[in-house]
């Protein structure tokens, strides 16, 4: 591979849980050294999360393992007045730091952006929260489901009589990560540097909703879940076969005729009921159960296979399982191996392919305060001060 983006690029990660450590793997992914500043004796609560206890009691849980490799670890306790003093001396080599507390957490500690910006004006500091660093929400406690509800995700997922649902998985957090990773990417190629980056969890995701949103903006029509319907067209949603359910997404006029004459519907056709998009949209329910006669006489390989040579996008419902072992998903190798303590992990790499190739992580994620010797020393401390350090807990 060429140079990686962000070679050169030091990250300071004071993150928690999910949203900063998926946004500091995204950037550790692209080639930035990422150091995670953790608390001496627990670290980050995701450390003891996950479906396996034997990992989450030794400090490695799944939930951890999934968003930090790649990145080094070093342990600090920042009440400590030696803490601020260290978390200080590492800003001034870094070029990005990210944290995740509630806002005015950082200024209580003494180590807020103003603080920091005065130790290396080109810092690029990101605070991660819910609501986001003012407003009346911005002291309340945010988690991936306040955030669904509050932004207004979970009133539209499900059907109208199972609604509201939350998505089935942290997604307020990894569209959060997301975005703040885009910002400093973005942050990163500013002349000069320096800058504070406020991002919003619940913004990020309202963002994501765009034509919901727009709908209700400009067109003034209020949202609501619709189940598998694909509100914007019709035949579009699922549907199901002799052994289990497909998605189609007959959105033009050219893919309906196709799906009706395959199935050897024709007489759809010309049913004053389905004739335009409007009418067809109208009656979505009934065209679906029209449609399901013929779809379930057999089974939804068979119309995958058939339907998308005729070019109407159709495809498989499929479990998580199923969907990592596609092979679509291996033979682009999203999926990787990576030793962690004599066992070989799977875990993903970067969802982006540069120039044909994919960074995968090459390092394990860290033990907590596994890289404490290397970069206390790196910033001049003896053995004898780390020693001193780490005996007094600041370590």
């Amino acid at each position: 591979m060429a140079t990686e983006p962000l070679a050169g690029v030091r990250v300071l990660d004071l993150t928690n849980v999910l949203a900063g450590p998926y946004c500091c793997y995204q950037l550790a992914l692209m080639g930035a050294e990422v150091i995670k500043v953790e608390r001496p004796g627990s670290g980050d609560l995701a450390r003891v999360l996950g479906a396996d206890p034997v990992r989450n009691k030794a400090g490695m849980g799944i939930s951890f393992l999934a968003q930090n490799a790649d990145k080094k670890s070093v342990t600090l306790d920042m009440k400590a007045a030696r803490g601020k003093t260290l978390l200080k001396r590492l800003v001034r080599s870094s070029d990005v730091l990210v944290e995740n507390f509630r806002p005015g957490v950082m200024d209580r500690l003494g180590v807020g952006y103003d603080v920091l910006q005065a130790e290396n004006p080109n810092l690029i500091y990101c605070a991660i929260s819910g609501f986001g660093q003012n407003g009346p929400r911005r002291d309340d406690p945010a988690y991936d489901q306040i955030v669904q509800g509050i932004s207004g995700v979970m009133s539209i997922t499900g059907a109208p009589d199972t609604a509201p649902y939350r998505v089935g998985y942290p997604l307020a957090d990894t569209v959060g990560g997301l975005t703040a990773a885009f910002a400093i990417s973005a942050a990163l190629n500013a002349s000069p540097r320096g800058t504070f980056l406020d991002v919003a969890m619940t913004e990020s995701v309202v963002s994501t909703m765009g034509w919901v949103v727009s709908n209700y903006l400009v067109g003034g029509v209020a949202p609501a879940a619709h189940g598998n319907e694909n509100t914007t067209s019709a035949p579009s949603g699922a549907f199901a076969t002799s052994d289990g359910p497909i998605n189609i997404a007959a959105n033009r006029d050219e893919q309906w005729q196709a799906l009706a004459r395959h199935l050897g519907r024709e007489d759809l056709l010309t049913h004053p009921d389905y004739v335009t998009r409007e009418d067809r949209k109208a009656n979505r329910h009934a065209l679906r159960a029209e449609l399901e006669q013929s779809l379930v006489a057999r089974p939804a390989g068979d119309w995958v296979r058939e339907l998308n040579a005729l070019g109407v996008p159709t495809g498989q419902v499929l479990t998580v399982p199923q969907a990592l072992a596609d092979p679509q998903l291996a033979d682009r190798g999203l999926v990787g191996t990576l030793p962690v303590d004599g066992e070989d992990m799977r875990l993903t790499g970067s969802p982006v392919v540069m120039d044909g190739e994919r960074r995968m992580p090459r390092t394990a994620p860290p033990n907590l305060g596994a890289d404490n010797v290397a970069i206390w020393s790196e910033l001049g401390l003896s053995d004898d001060e780390i020693d001193t350090l780490r005996n007094e807990g600041v370590i």
